[in-house]
């Protein structure tokens, strides 16, 4: 499937656009690929599977572009002279039943002149005689890129005095492969052979080979010229199979220059494999500065740690400051500033990969004011679990234990001095011993009393610290916390790469469209054919 050039130009503004917007290229880039006109001859009409060719007069001032448009057109239809610059409008010569479907995009209506006529000869013809684009005056310039596009053949109109004008002949490289040329030496009576050679090789030089040049005399005057010839050969390229071939010609050429524009656009954009590796400089970057963050906590942790075993019931009323104001921050503008540093020596590492940074920049920016809240919030979260449960697992076990002993061995004291007592006044009742007496009741006091204080005793003893289960708290949070920035940077990696290799996609599609349908292959039709020899090879 072939697609529509104008449709490849606009698929290519839509990318330039976003991609601009996104980071992924400079402005330079996506005014390049803005600056692509769509417009091409055959959209200048209105016609159904054919229209006529449109030829075009170009050249500077005083060279005789109108004159020879009016000998053409066998009356005055372009405005002739020695004012300087003689055209300052475009004259449209055309048989009057073809219609202009629209005018070229910003021109002015007053800047063209339209002249119709009724030879049928020359009905598939658009003649245009072009302003002189070598005028001071900039509108000029304007009007002759304007109507460029719209051009099948250019016929470069120059003077013996002229034929070297460097405005011209850049204008020639810029255009030379768009267009088909002729090339008319006017003002031949005052013309050497020497200017013809010199001529012929600037043409060659600009890529024609056997460039096609009448030599012609527009004034009143009996000196022979070739201007027949030109006619002659104008007319013979007014047919279905020319204007078909300069149209397949001039949109592939057009493709083919805007291929190249985005094959250099995508060595902006760097290769997949290159940003497959942006993860891996990152793992490597935060490697290193995770470990400059732990030791520089160290002593943080340990004033934060004491504050909250000293003030755990302002934790709650306040927990972010406490009571006390002077209370250490952990995120303070030392760790900022290393983890800034790291970001931006990470982005320096995927520049260095050829890599486009603007849009892995953009979405870090989020994460440097988010790392201050995620320390925060993991600091303050895993401190409070801490000293809701100090100690470990197997410590808080072991005080369930004793505290369960604290109340069961002294009942159980109590229980046995009990029995004991019932059992004894039992006894001295059937035996007539004596009974219970003061000893029994010092060492059952004694027992009772060393059963409730030995629990009591471990339990005071092996209370756990809410210091140290403040630090395992905070140094929970910030193993955490530094994960959880690992993780947001981690996932904006992967959202760059992936909207890398998408732009890679757009952009390679776009390119590959370009190529797809038949390429433009010149007619073999022997040297006799005019054609040949007016496209630059």
């Amino acid at each position: 499937m072939a697609y529509d050039y104008s449709e490849l130009v606009e698929k290519t503004k839509r990318w330039a656009e976003q991609a601009l917007s996104a980071g992924w290229i400079n402005t330079e880039a996506a005014k390049t690929l803005s600056d692509f006109d769509a417009r091409t001859p055959e959209s200048l009409f209105n016609h159904n599977g054919s229209r006529p060719l449109i030829v075009a007069f170009m050249g500077g001032t005083g060279v005789g572009k109108s004159s020879l448009l009016n000998r053409l057109a066998g009356k005055a239809v372009a405005k002739a002279g020695i004012e300087r610059p003689t055209s300052r409008e475009v004259t449209l010569f055309h048989h009057k039943d073809i219609a202009i479907q629209h005018l070229p995009e910003k021109l002015p209506i007053e800047k063209i002149k339209i002249a119709q006529h009724d030879d049928e000869t020359k009905k598939n013809i658009v003649w245009i005689d072009m302003p002189d684009f070598d005028s001071t005056e900039q509108s000029n310039k304007v009007l002759v890129f304007e109507w460029l596009p719209h051009i099948d053949v250019l016929i470069y109109v120059v003077s013996p005095e002229r034929y070297r004008d460097e405005k011209a002949w850049r204008l020639l490289l810029s255009e030379g492969n768009r267009h088909a040329w002729l090339f008319v030496l006017n003002q031949w009576d005052r013309g050497q052979q020497a200017q013809f050679e010199d001529f012929k090789q600037q043409l060659g030089k600009a890529g024609f080979v056997e460039p096609i040049i009448f030599k012609t005399v527009c004034a009143e005057s009996t000196y022979a010229d070739e201007f027949t010839a030109l006619q002659s050969t104008i007319l013979s390229l007014a047919n279905k199979h020319v204007v078909a071939e300069l149209e397949q010609r001039g949109t592939q050429v057009r493709k083919d220059e805007l291929r190249q524009k985005l094959q250099d656009t995508l060595q902006l954009l760097g290769s997949k494999t290159a940003a497959n590796q942006i993860e891996d400089r990152w793992e490597n970057q935060w490697q290193s500065t995770s470990s400059q963050l732990q030791q520089g906590f160290i002593w943080p942790i340990q004033k934060l740690a004491a504050y909250y075993a000293d003030h755990a019931a302002d934790l709650i009323a306040k927990p972010t400051t406490g009571t006390d104001q002077t209370v250490t921050v952990l995120w303070d503008d030392w760790a900022q500033a290393r983890f800034g540093d790291a970001l931006d020596e990470f982005i320096v590492k995927v520049d260095e990969l050829g890599l486009p940074v603007a849009p892995l920049k953009n979405q870090l920016t989020f994460v440097r004011t988010k790392a201050p809240k995620i320390i925060q919030a993991q600091s303050e979260l895993h401190v409070r679990q801490a000293l809701a449960h100090p100690g470990n697992v197997l410590h808080r076990t072991f005080l369930k234990f004793v505290r369960f002993c604290e109340i069961a061995l002294p009942l159980a004291a109590i229980g046995w001095v009990g029995y004991q007592v019932f059992v004894g006044y039992y006894d001295s009742n059937t035996t007539r011993d004596h009974y219970l007496g003061i000893d029994f009741a010092i060492h059952s006091s004694l027992l009772i009393l060393i059963s409730w204080l030995i629990p009591w005793f471990i339990l005071k003893k092996l209370k756990p610290s809410l210091e140290k289960s403040a630090l395992r708290g905070l140094n929970k949070g910030l193993e955490n916390a530094i994960n959880m920035i690992d993780g947001e940077v981690l996932q904006i990696v992967e959202t760059v790469t992936e909207q890398h290799t998408a732009q890679l996609r757009q952009i390679i599609q776009i390119t590959e469209e370009c190529s797809v349908g038949e390429n433009y292959k010149p007619e073999k039709t022997g040297s006799d054919n005019p054609l040949t020899r007016m496209l630059i090879n």
